[in-house]
């Protein structure tokens, strides 16, 4: 390409262009520097020093002086609201919902913001109001997921089934996990008036729901027990294999007591001895323990127990290990086995426990419903140490 004289023309144009463009905006930013309150300045030097209390009522001045900045507005809402300090949150996300010179989705906005001010105060039924009217907008699953934590806190499971149920229907996943769990909630409540036919629809429900929820089967097992239909509890607890047999320990006991009141309990040792080779488990071999104890005596239950340390070594196997023997031996040798066996309990204090996978809080106890985070179904029936999440 050759060159032209007139080229020399447009390098200084383009340089002008580009100092005049950056003149205007230069011009525009001072502009709108200057129409912003000191205050807004000054909340900002305090952020950045982390004077938090400072900016705060740095940028309340703003508020104040200037009305239009709305999203100053929601910051400072969402701020009162971490701090706890819901009152603050609930009047300035309130102010925003009544203003009539806000466009619908800045309004929908702050009602979602407001309802979560409520629930935060614990202000349940305008809470529900709230996450109600926001049916349609873009907020809606998120309200719904909502008004499914505000029913389980109120116990109100039909409300809950009901909006798992909307829940499924508007993301397209399942939800039937925890419809299982309030159904069967709903047969607790049930059993404890002694509504015994309307605790199985309940807990059929929940079948339905989970099929491979063990909690329903469990309690099916235990009607069908207190009715005397006791070869009917144990087909039904025996389908927990299929469902997931990791929670067979939690009906060991139970279903070994209904094999005594059968007569066959030699049946039920037998069942319970095949489970544990197959799914070793220490709950399992506690109960398989206290059984062959019973029946066979101390060698057989030391046997037993020899075999499964050896299988899947523990310290709370070694524990059980040195409990079978101190069912045989006596005096001094007695003492020594006790005194190993108190130093090994004080380290196995904490490895016998149940932990919820999603929060980490661990109790003696197993539960459904963890009591720490709230979550369904987070706890494994497995002990700390057969998990290896140790303290």
């Amino acid at each position: 390409m050759d060159f032209e004289p007139w080229m020399l023309l447009v390098f200084p144009l383009f340089f002008g262009m580009g100092w005049l463009a950056a003149r205007i905006d230069i011009k525009e930013l001072l502009t709108e520097s200057s129409a912003l309150p000191r205050s807004y300045f000054e909340g900002l030097n305090f952020l950045l020093n982390e004077q938090q209390d400072q900016a705060i009522e740095a940028f309340i001045e703003v508020v104040k002086v200037d009305p239009q900045t709305i999203e100053l507005h929601f910051a400072l809402g969402s701020l009162f609201r971490r701090r706890g300090e819901v009152d603050r949150a609930i009047r300035m996300h309130l102010n925003l919902v009544e203003r009539a010179d806000l466009d619908e989705e800045r309004k929908q906005q702050a009602l979602f913001e407001l309802a979560q001010d409520y629930l935060k105060a614990g202000i349940l039924d305008r809470a529900e109001d709230a996450l109600h009217r926001l049916r349609g907008t873009p907020y809606e699953k998120q309200a719904d997921e909502f008004l499914l934590e505000l029913y389980q806190k109120e116990k109100d499971w039909l409300k809950a089934i009901d909006i798992s149920q909307r829940l499924a229907a508007l993301t397209g996943q399942s939800y039937g996990r925890f419809a299982a769990f309030f159904f069967c909630e709903l047969a607790a409540a049930e059993l404890a008036r002694q509504q015994t036919e309307a605790a199985i629809v309940h807990l059929e429900q929940a079948l339905v729901a989970d099929a491979k929820n063990v909690r329903a089967s469990m309690m099916l097992g235990d009607i069908a027990l207190a009715a005397g239909n006791t070869t009917d509890a144990i087909t039904t607890w025996k389908k927990i294999e299929q469902q997931d047999a990791e929670y067979l320990p939690l009906v060991a006991a139970r279903l070994l007591l209904a094999y005594q009141q059968l007569g066959e309990e030699e049946a039920g040792v037998k069942l319970l001895r095949g489970w544990l080779q197959q799914y070793p488990s220490l709950d399992l071999m506690n109960v398989l323990f206290d059984a062959v104890v019973a029946r066979e005596g101390a060698e057989a239950a030391y046997q037993l127990v020899r075999d499964e340390l050896r299988r899947n070594p523990s310290l709370l196997g070694l524990e059980k290990l040195l409990e079978a023997q101190l069912l045989s031996y006596h005096g001094e040798r007695r003492t020594d086995i006790e005194l190993v066996k108190h130093l090994i309990h004080d380290r196995t204090r904490t490895l016998g426990m149940y932990r919820c996978s999603h929060c980490g809080f661990k109790a003696r106890q197993f539960y459904w419903h963890c009591p720490a985070c709230h979550s369904w179904d987070t706890y494994r029936p497995r002990r700390t140490e057969e998990t290896g999440v140790l303290p």
